[in-house]
């Protein structure tokens, strides 16, 4: 089975400017990964927000996305059409999608919705936060950098970028679906 791991990064602020009913992604991430984690494709795209096309210095600082990464960024709906011929291109019949909590669903509905397109991603979603805490049966759900933390593996990349937290998250699949257990679970 393959597993296609999603990971978006949206406008944001710090003060309230921006509220989460009015971020727009601005990058997308993902990879394809076996069920042990190895990494077989990968897709990262940034993405011109439609609605606050200004990045705030604490959306900048916080992914490390510069205003002239997305300044010839292609709109969303062009971008959501290259991750379906992603998507397409790689996927078995029983691949599903997963994503660090279900934030990333809901963005691309919210996002879909926003520019008349089709969600890009047409396989089952399975929550990877909520997985992960039930296998490892660790009582809360976590973020990812921690489950990294409890399950011995370093971050690689930047934290807060679509392909790198992708790529985290597929190191993670050994735990996530509980062939792997950290030393916490019972």
């Amino acid at each position: 089975m393959k597993y296609l791991i999603v990971d978006l990064e949206a406008t944001c602020s710090d003060d309230d400017s921006i509220t989460s009913d009015e971020m727009e992604i601005i990058e997308i991430g993902a990879c394809w990964a076996t069920e042990s984690g190895q990494v077989v494709h990968r897709f990262q795209h940034f993405v011109k927000p439609l609605v606050n096309p200004f990045l705030t210095p604490f959306c900048t600082a916080l992914t490390g996305i510069a205003q002239t990464d997305l300044n010839t960024a292609p709109f969303y709906s062009v971008v959501a059409e290259r991750l379906k011929d992603f998507v397409e291109a790689y996927r078995a019949p029983d691949s599903i999608w997963m994503s660090w909590g279900s934030y990333d669903l809901k963005q691309l509905i919210r996002e879909s919705t926003l520019h008349n397109v089709e969600l890009p991603i047409a396989l089952p979603h399975e929550n990877a936060k909520k997985t992960f805490a039930k296998f490892q049966k660790i009582g809360k759900q976590v973020g990812m950098a921690k489950a990294c933390e409890l399950v011995g593996r370093p971050l690689t990349g930047q934290h807060h970028r679509g392909l790198d937290d992708a790529e985290n998250i597929a190191g993670l699949l050994p735990w996530i679906l509980g062939h792997r257990h950290t030393k916490n679970a019972a």
